[in-house]
Order: C-alpha cells, then structure tokens, then sequence
C-alpha cells in the first residue's frame, strides 16, 4: 500500500476509493481467522472488567482510593470514543459484556428462543431509550465518583447481555438492544475503516456459511453475514465470517471518513434519533460543568429532575437545527434511496467531536491523579512521584480545538452533499443559511466549553 494513495483516499481526493488491508497486511487477515487468538485477546478484555467490577463493588469507595473510576471514565470511555473514528465497531468484537452469554449458550443453557419481530422492528428505539438512561444515570447520580455505582452500572449492561442471550440464540442483545453497541454504530460512520464483502466472489455462494455457519460452527453473531453488510451500523469486525467464507469475500477497507455519511446520507433510524440526543445531551453536559449553571447536590430529586428538564431542552433544540436545515437544504427525498434528513450526516462529526472533547476533558483533567490513587488504594508509595500538572488554559484550548475541527468537517459533508451530490439542485443561499446553522451549533458547544 502506497503512502500516496493512503493519503488520497483519507483526505477524499477519491472519495469512493477504498484499500483492503486484508491483502496489503495479510497477518492481520490470519489474526482474525484465528479465532483462539482472537478469544484469548478477548479473554484478557474479560479479565480487566472483572477486576473493574470487583473493585468497584468490594474495594474502597472513596474516590481518591480507588482506581477503577478512572479506568472507567479515564480510560475506557474515551478510548471507546476514539476507536469510532480509526476502528469503527471493532471494539464490539471484544466487548466483554457478552461474555457469560456466550459460555451459557456453549454450555446448552440457553432457551434458544427465535427473536421476536417486536425486538427486530423496535430494536433501534429501545436501545436509544437505553442510551438516554444512561447518559441520564451518568450525569444526574454523581456517578462518575462512586466506585460501587460505577460497577453497578456495568454489571446492569452485563445483566441485559446475559438474560438476552439465555432466551434468544447468538448475540441478541448485541444486533438489537445494546445502547453501546448502537453509539458506537453511529460514530462508526465517520469511520476510517469498514468490513464489507466482495459481492462478485459472493455471488457464486450457495451454503451462506458466514451466516447460517456450517460443519457445527455457527454463522454471524449478530445475524448479518458478510454478504449483507452495506454499513458500520451493526458488522461488530469480529471477523467470525473470514473462518467460514470458501470465497474470500470479506474486505477490511480503509476508506475516506465521509464516504458512508455521503452514501447514507442520514436515511437510517438510528442515526436520527441517537445524533440529535447525543448533541443535545453533549450541551447539556458541557453546560453543567460550566460557569453559567447552578452547583447542586449530584443524586438528589431535584438534580435529576432538573438534567432530565436540560436534556429534553437540548434534544429538541438540536431537533429544530436539523428540522430548520432540512427546510433550508430543500431536498428530503431521493429516487434511488427515499427518504434521507440531511442534517443528520451534516452533524455526525459534530456529535462524535463533542463526545470526544467531553471524554477527553474528564481524561486528561484526572489524569495527574491516576497515579496517586493507585498508590492510595495498594500501598504503593513510589508511585505518588508519577503526578504532573497541567496549566489550566489546556483544556479550553483543546476543545475549542476539536470542535472548530468539527464544524470545518461539518461544512465539508455539506460542501459536498450540496455541490456534488445534489449538483445544480442546492441553491447559494440555502448553504450559506445551512452553514450559518452550522456555526451557531457549533459555537454553542464552544461557548459553554470556555
């Protein structure tokens, strides 16, 4: 693989070019098929949230003593964040949550029940509820500086993995109702990567083994099949196809980061609820923790009666954004694909660059004291001299920093979707008013981050 044309791919010289790293790297094609390999890396991802668990729930409860908070919302939440945009949903193909489901089901404890059609059909919003408790528990409970609620909070998740996978085969909760999984799917459209099938070499396949499976190995956990794969929304790039395909079909491309917000173009359910929750919900935490808020009590009545008041303020008010641009761009319906919402692909990159300065804030802010607590919680003195300081002007600089970045990728997707996807269709005014609305979002988010 040349530099050359990494670099023209990325930076969408040719938008629509992709390069397979499974025939550029042919290892990491072997790492996938190996599937010990894969479970043993998996395995060690099970280790860790065991520890984090543990700790959580039976180690000290004062947050200056006990690390796991940290590991949690330090490290795990944006690391998760960032691999949106580098991996898409790999992440998923190690998550630990479905862990004890699968050994259930390999142990034959499971009902194996079919899905219901409810949860195929509702599945999107259901998990979107879920996400919204979750966000909402974050924020309201103070939760972020309990180590026991923290741990809680997981084995919740970890609970709905299991009991979903004791009634219904594979990984149900993966494909259908994981809150995560679904966050993750929609940041992954501004993914650098995506596994697709070569659809010619699957045009000859008769047996579907990636999906059904074959010889007593099971197909797809989430019920896709590579020859079914079209976007980041739901593949979990675990690789369990690449062991069952004869054809050779499955492709691990580098692709440019908005070639899947032109070609979807915001038609998908799941992107036009969780983007505008998630912007608003963004607000609202950026809004919290700024000079302009009240400082009350975390936990109490009144506290979550309020944040859940912001969050339904900050959800709609991100709603109106992509209504009113909608209006402005004109077009909410193609032939080719039918209904699509514009503003959705529009501000994909200011919902993953908003969550991605939230996370890091709390990241690199707690960072001094990572290992400082760690020396509290084990005795481990010499590790108190491993502490630094960081100036105080860092973290709006930062900030500002990743959402300016933002709102020039935003105005690049609407560059592109109005002069070149919609050539001759979209008129000045209409994207110079978009790209106003653009602006006014994206300020909002700097102007309650300093």
């Amino acid at each position: 693989m040349s530099f050359k044309k990494f670099l023209r791919i990325v930076f969408d010289r040719d938008r629509y070019d992709t390069i397979d790293l499974f025939q550029e790297f042919p290892g990491l094609k072997n790492f996938f098929k190996r599937r010990k390999l894969h479970a043993f890396v998996r395995t060690i991802g099970d280790l860790a949230f065991t520890f984090i668990i543990l700790a959580g729930l039976f180690g000290p409860q004062d947050p200056k003593r006990n690390c796991i908070l940290y590991l949690s919302w330090g490290l795990w939440w944006p690391t998760i964040v960032l691999s949106w945009f580098f991996v898409g949903r790999m992440w998923c193909g190690f998550c630990p949550f479905p862990g004890v489901g699968r050994l259930v089901q390999s142990l034959g404890l499971n009902l194996d029940l079919p899905v219901p059609r409810f949860l195929q059909k509702n599945g999107p919003y259901l998990s979107v509820i879920l996400l919204c408790l979750i966000i909402w528990v974050e924020e309201s409970t103070g939760i972020k500086e309990s180590p026991r609620g923290t741990a809680l909070l997981i084995l919740s998740i970890l609970a709905g993995a299991t009991i979903t996978a004791i009634f219904f085969p594979k990984q149900t909760w993966c494909r259908y109702l994981c809150p995560m999984g679904r966050l993750i799917g929609v940041g992954s459209t501004l993914s650098m990567l995506e596994f697709r099938p070569d659809l010619e070499k699957c045009k000859g396949c008769k047996s579907f083994a990636c999906k059904r499976g074959i010889d007593g190995r099971s197909g797809c956990p989430v019920f896709l099949g590579a020859f079914s794969v079209r976007n980041n929304l739901d593949c979990l790039i675990c690789g369990h196809c690449l062991a069952l395909c004869d054809k050779n079909s499955p492709m691990l491309n580098i692709r440019s980061p908005f070639k899947e917000l032109l070609v979807n173009k915001g038609r998908f359910i799941t992107c036009s609820y969780i983007i505008p929750f998630l912007m608003g919900s963004q607000l609202v935490r950026f809004f919290e923790e700024s000079s302009y808020a009240m400082t009350v009590a975390n936990g109490s009545l009144y506290t979550m009666l309020v944040y859940s008041g912001l969050l339904t303020i900050g959800f709609f008010y991100v709603h109106f954004m992509i209504k009113l641009g909608a209006r402005f761009f004109g077009i909410t319906e193609d032939e080719l694909f039918g209904k699509f919402s514009p503003m959705v692909p529009i501000f994909v990159p200011m919902a993953f660059a908003g969550e991605l300065a939230y996370r890091l804030d709390y990241a690199v802010r707690n960072a001094p004291y990572f290992f400082p607590t760690i020396a509290r919680q084990f005795s481990l003195d010499f590790l108190n001299f491993l502490t630094f300081k960081i100036p105080s002007w860092f973290f709006p600089a930062m900030n500002s920093f990743i959402m300016a970045s933002a709102i020039i990728a935003c105005e690049y997707v609407l560059l592109q979707m109005a002069f070149d996807e919609f050539e001759g269709l979209i008129a000045k005014w209409r994207f110079v008013a978009i790209s106003f609305l653009i602006f006014i979002t994206g300020g909002s988010y700097i102007f309650l981050m300093v």
